[in-house]
C-alpha cells in the first residue's frame, strides 16, 4: 500500500468511483482524564455507508492509528494485518452499495493535529479539541481523506461527565449516562451535519467556559433564521474572556454575509472555541470554528490586536459559505477559499465594524506577506499546482491568502463591486454543498461583468511573480506635466506583464507643510510603458505614488523626486493609507538591496512616532528589527541596534500615557535594549523600581521584559522559576520555556537543541517556544556550531516527526544567523547532494536558502552606503 502521502491522482481515482453517503462516529474520549498507559489512545467505530461505480473494484479507506481492532466491510470480518499498513485500509471487491466498519484505538495528539490533548498545569484539567486541515481527520476516524467525497457525519461522544462536548451538528438531546449508575462518563449525540468534507469536522471537548447568546434574522419574505451562538475558552482564562467583543463582531459580521450573499447561513448553530497550544489562527470548521487561545488577551493589547482578532473572526466566517458550501475539488484550489475568505474579512470590517481602516492593515501586513511568498524561489501561481498533501500543507501561505486577497481586490476594481457580489450569489446557489474548480468561479463572473475572464485568469490565477510601477514625469517649462507614464517590469524568472487597474496620486505640501494629494487618475496599466493622460497639464508634485488607494498587487516604486520627498517628508503625509504604502513600498525597496537598510532605520528614527495608525506603527518596529538583525551591515548592527533603542526609549516617553501607543513602543524598547542603562531600566520596570506615567506592567508585559533580561544574561534561572510561580498558567509555561532557552550558554543551548531535535516529548507550543528562545540575533558566535548539525539532522527529523513539528524545526533552526557565505555555501552543498528529499522538505531549505542570500545581498547594499 502507499504511504500516507495522498496524491492527487490516488484522490481522483477514488473520487471516479465512490460516492459516499454517510459517516456514523463514535469516539469514546474518557480515556484522556485519569491514570492510564502512555501514549494514550481513545477508541473510534466508525460506520462509513457508500457507493461504488464498478462493483468488484478496490480502492482504500484512510486511517493513521496506533492499532485496529476490527474491520468489517458488508458484513465480513477482514483480517486487520492483512488490510491496514498503519495507514490505509484495502477494500478490496467491493459491492454497488458498500457498509464499512472499523473499530480502531486512535491516539491523542500533542501537535496540534488530530485529536489534541492539553493537560492545564494551572488546574490539572483536561482539553480537547480536533484540528484537521489539509487531511488529519482520519487521525480519529476512518474515512476517505479527501475534499471531494463530501458526505453527512453523525458523532456520538462519549466523555466523563460534566465536560461540554461540541460538534458541527447541534446537540441531539440530553447526554445519557455511559453506565447504569452514571459513574462512568456520558455519551453525548449530535444531529447529522449537511454534506461536508472531512477535513471540517470537528470536535471540541472538556470543562470549556461556556458563554452563549444568539443571532436572529427576519428575510424580507418573512422568513426567519435564528443561530445560537457560543463562544468557549479554557476555565483559567474565563476571567480574561470578552465573549461581549466577540458575539458582536460575529452578529455584525452575520449581517454583512446575509446581506450580501443572499444564502442563509446553512449549518445551524456557530459555536466558536479558543483552544490551547493551536497551530494555526483558526478554523473554519461549520458550526463549531475553532481559534488559537491568544485571541483570548491575559493583558492589555493595542486595537491591532482587537482589529486582528475581529479579522480572523470574520475571515472563518467567510468560510461558511467560500470553503464549506462549496468547496474546492482538491487542494490546486484551495485559493477559491483562502484568498475570498482573507479579502471577505478586510472588505467586511471596514464596512460592517468599527475597525474602519482594515485596508490599511491589508496593504501595510498581508500584503507584505504576499511579497515576501511571492519572490521565493517557491513561488507558484494562486492556482497552484498541488501534487499531494505534502504540497498541500505547505501552500497555505501568502500567496494563496493574501495575493489571491489582493487580486480579488483587483478584480472587484476591474469587473466591479455589484458584479463581484451577483458572481458569489449565483456561485453559492450553482455549486451548494458541492466541489467546484477554477472555472466554475470564472463562468459566473463572465456571467455578472460581462468582461471575458480568460485572459485576466491567466494573468492574475495562472503565473507567478509580483510586478514592479514606476512612475515617470516630464515637464514643461511652467512646472506642468507635459507626461506621466507608469512603467511596469517582472522579474525574469517570471516575466509575466499584467493588466493593472491603478490610481495614480499626485501629491504636495500645502501651506501648512502637510503633504496632501491634489490629483488623482485612474487608468489601466497594460504593457511595459501606459501613459496617464488624465494627468498632463497638472502641476509639478514633490510625490507621485502609483497605486495610490491600493486597487492592485504590485510592488510601488518611485521616481527620485519622490523618494527625496519621503526622505524628508514621510511624516507630513495626512492620510494614513497613502502614508501606509510608502513605508510599505520602502520596506520593499529594503528587501530587494536598494535601499540600505540603515536608511530605512532612519526613518523608522525620524518618523515613526508620529504614526496614528498603531497597526502601521507595529509593523514598522517588526520591520526595524528584521532590518537591524538580517539587513544592516555586520559593522553597523551596535550602532543600529543604538539608535533603535534611543529611538524607542524616546517614543516610549512621549507616547501618551496609558495608550496602545505607550504600549507599542515599551515592548519595541523591550526588544531593543541592550545598554546597562536600559536593562537596569527594565529591571526597574519589573521591580517596580521604576515607574513610566500611565504604564501598567501586566504580567504578559512582565515576560517580555524577562525576556531580554533573560536573554543578555541579566536573568538567571533562578528569575525565570519564580516568575513562573506568579504566573503558574499554561500561557506562563510557554514563556518559561522561551526565556530558559534564551540565557546566553553553551549548556543552554545544547540542552535546548537536544529537547526539540533528539526527543518529541515536547507539545507544538513547548517546542516553538524552545526554538523562539535558541534562536537569538545577540548571541551569533553560541548559536554557530549548530549550523553544521541543522543540515545533518533535517533529513531524519523530516522523516520521523509529525509535518507540523517537522516544519517548525526545519523553519525555525534554520542557521540564518550565520549570515554569511559560508552558510549560503553549505545550504547549496546540502541540496546538490539531496536532491531525492522530500520536496516539501527541500522548499523549506530553498526558502531559508533565499532569505540568507536577500539579507546578503541587502548587507551589501547597507555597507554600500557607509562607503
Amino acid at each position: 500500500m502507499p504511504g500516507e502521502n495522498l496524491t492527487r491522482e490516488e484522490a481522483r481515482e477514488r473520487a471516479a468511483l465512490l460516492t459516499v453517503d454517510g459517516y456514523e462516529v463514535a469516539l469514546d474520549l474518557r480515556s484522556a482524564v485519569g491514570a492510564g498507559p502512555e501514549p494514550r489512545t481513545f477508541r473510534s467505530v466508525t460506520t462509513i455507508r457508500f457507493r461504488c461505480a464498478e462493483p468488484g473494484a478496490s480502492t482504500f479507506a484512510d486511517l493513521v492509528a496506533p492499532s485496529v481492532t476490527a474491520v468489517t466491510l458488508n458484513g465480513t470480518e477482514l483480517d486487520t494485518k492483512t488490510v491496514f499498513d498503519g495507514t490505509r485500509i484495502e477494500l478490496a471487491s467491493l459491492a454497488a452499495e458498500n457498509t464499512l466498519v472499523v473499530d480502531a484505538q486512535c491516539a491523542y495528539s500533542r501537535t496540534g493535529e488530530g485529536m489534541h490533548r492539553f493537560v492545564d498545569p494551572e488546574d490539572g484539567e483536561v482539553y480537547l479539541y480536533t484540528q484537521y486541515e489539509p487531511a488529519d481527520a482520519r487521525r480519529v476516524f476512518a474515512n476517505f481523506e479527501q475534499p471531494d467525497l463530501k458526505a453527512p457525519f453523525t458523532f456520538t461522544v462519549t466523555a466523563p461527565t460534566g465536560w461540554t462536548v461540541l460538534g458541527n451538528g447541534e446537540q441531539d438531546g440530553e447526554p445519557r449516562p455511559a453506565s447504569a449508575d452514571g459513574s462512568d462518563g456520558a455519551t453525548w449525540s449530535f444531529v447529522p451535519t449537511k454534506p461536508i468534507s472531512t477535513y471540517i469536522t470537528a470536535v471540541v471537548a472538556g470543562p470549556y467556559h461556556v458563554v452563549r447568546d444568539h443571532y436572529r434574522r427576519t428575510f424580507d419574505d418573512g422568513t426567519v433564521l435564528d443561530i445560537p451562538l457560543g463562544a468557549l475558552c479554557r476555565k483559567g482564562l474565563a476571567k480574561h474572556f470578552d465573549a461581549d467583543d466577540i458575539f458582536t463582531v460575529t452578529k455584525q459580521g452575520l449581517d454583512f454575509f446575509h446581506e450580501h450573499f443572499d444564502y442563509p447561513y446553512p449549518f445551524g448553530k456557530y459555536d466558536q472555541a479558543f483552544v490551547p497550544e493551536y497551530n494555526i489562527g483558526a478554523m473554519e470548521n461549520p458550526g463549531c470554528v475553532t481559534f488559537r487561545e491568544e485571541f483570548v488577551f491575559r493583558g492589555k493589547v493595542t486595537q491591532a490586536a482587537y482589529e486582528r482578532r475581529a479579522n480572523v473572526i470574520l475571515h472563518e466566517m467567510a468560510h461558511m459559505w467560500f470553503g464549506d458550501l462549496v468547496t474546492m475539488e482538491w487542494w490546486d484550489d484551495l485559493w477559491l477559499k483562502e484568498s475570498f475568505a482573507d479579502f471577505m474579512g478586510a472588505f467586511s470590517q471596514v464596512e460592517a465594524t468599527r475597525f474602519e481602516n482594515a485596508w490599511i492593515t491589508f496593504a501595510n501586513q498581508r500584503k507584505a506577506w504576499a511579497y515576501r511568498a511571492d519572490q521565493l524561489p517557491s513561488t507558484h501561481p494562486v492556482t497552484a499546482d498541488i501534487r499531494d498533501l505534502e504540497d498541500a500543507k505547505l501552500n497555505f501561505d501568502g500567496i494563496t491568502y493574501a495575493k489571491g486577497a489582493s487580486v480579488l481586490k483587483q478584480l472587484v476594481a476591474y469587473a466591479g463591486r455589484d458584479a463581484f457580489l451577483e458572481g458569489a450569489r449565483r456561485y453559492f446557489k450553482r455549486h451548494a454543498f458541492g466541489n467546484t474548480r477554477l472555472t466554475d468561479l470564472l463562468r459566473v463572473l463572465e456571467e455578472t461583468s460581462g468582461r471575458d475572464m480568460t485572459a485576466w485568469s491567466r494573468s492574475w490565477l495562472q503565473t507567478a511573480g509580483v510586478n514592479s510601477l514606476t512612475p515617470h514625469a516630464t515637464y514643461d517649462a511652467a512646472d506642468r506635466i507635459t507626461e506621466l507614464s507608469v512603467f511596469q517590469e517582472a522579474p525574469a524568472s517570471h516575466p509575466e506583464l499584467r493588466p493593472h487597474r491603478v490610481a495614480v496620486g499626485l501629491y504636495r505640501r500645502d501651506v501648512g507643510g502637510a503633504l496632501v494629494r491634489y490629483a488623482r487618475a485612474e487608468v489601466d496599466v497594460a504593457g511595459p510603458r501606459t501613459v496617464v493622460t488624465e494627468l498632463a497639464g497638472a502641476e509639478r508634485p514633490e510625490l507621485i505614488l502609483v497605486n495610490d488607494d491600493d486597487l492592485t498587487y504590485c510592488k510601488i516604486r518611485f521616481d527620485e523626486v519622490s523618494l527625496a520627498t519621503l526622505r524628508e517628508h514621510l511624516g507630513d503625509l495626512t492620510d494614513p493609507l497613502a502614508r501606509a504604502l510608502c513605508w510599505s513600498a520602502l520596506w520593499n525597496l529594503t528587501r530587494d538591496g536598494l535601499l540600505p537598510a540603515r536608511e530605512y532605520l532612519g526613518l523608522v528614527d525620524r518618523f515613526a512616532g508620529a504614526e496614528s495608525d498603531i497597526g502601521v506603527l507595529q509593523t514598522l518596529q517588526s520591520c526595524a528589527r528584521t532590518a537591524l538583525v538580517h539587513y544592516v551591515a555586520p559593522a553597523w548592527r551596535e550602532e543600529g541596534g543604538l539608535l533603535l533603542a534611543r529611538a524607542a526609549l524616546r517614543e516610549l516617553r512621549r507616547a501618551e500615557p496609558g495608550s496602545g501607543h505607550q504600549l507599542a513602543w515599551v515592548r519595541f524598547f523591550a526588544q531593543s535594549a541592550k545598554n546597562a542603562a536600559d536593562l537596569q531600566l527594565l529591571r526597574g520596570l519589573l521591580d517596580g523600581n521604576a515607574k513610566i506615567d500611565g504604564l501598567e506592567v501586566d504580567q504578559e508585559l512582565r515576560w517580555a521584559l524577562l525576556g531580554t533580561l533573560a536573554a543578555q544574561g541579566a536573568a538567571d534561572e533562578q528569575a525565570v522559576t519564580a516568575e513562573l510561580a506568579r504566573d503558574n498558567t499554561a500561557s506562563g509555561k510557554r514563556h518559561q520555556v522561551r526565556c530558559l532557552a534564551s540565557r546566553p550558554s553553551a549548556e543552554v543551548k545544547a540542552e535546548a537543541w537536544a529537547a526539540v531535535v533528539e526527543s518529541d516529548a515536547l507539545s507544538n507550543a513547548l517546542a516553538e517556544a524552545t526554538i523562539a528562545g535558541f534562536d537569538q540575533p545577540g548571541q551569533r558566535e553560541l548559536l554557530a556550531p549548530y549550523a553544521a548539525r541543522y543540515f545533518e539532522v533535517i533529513e531524519r527529523v523530516w522523516r520521523e516527526r509529525s509535518i507540523e513539528i517537522a516544519m517548525a524545526v526545519v523553519r525555525g533552526l534554520f542557521p540564518m544567523l550565520q549570515d554569511d557565505r559560508r552558510t549560503l555555501e553549505a545550504t547549496d552543498a546540502w541540496l546538490a547532494a539531496h536532491e531525492d528529499a522530500a520536496p516539501a522538505l527541500r522548499r523549506l531549505v530553498l526558502e531559508s536558502r533565499d532569505d540568507l542570500a536577500r539579507a546578503l545581498r541587502a548587507q551589501d547594499c547597507d555597507a554600500g552606503a557607509a562607503n
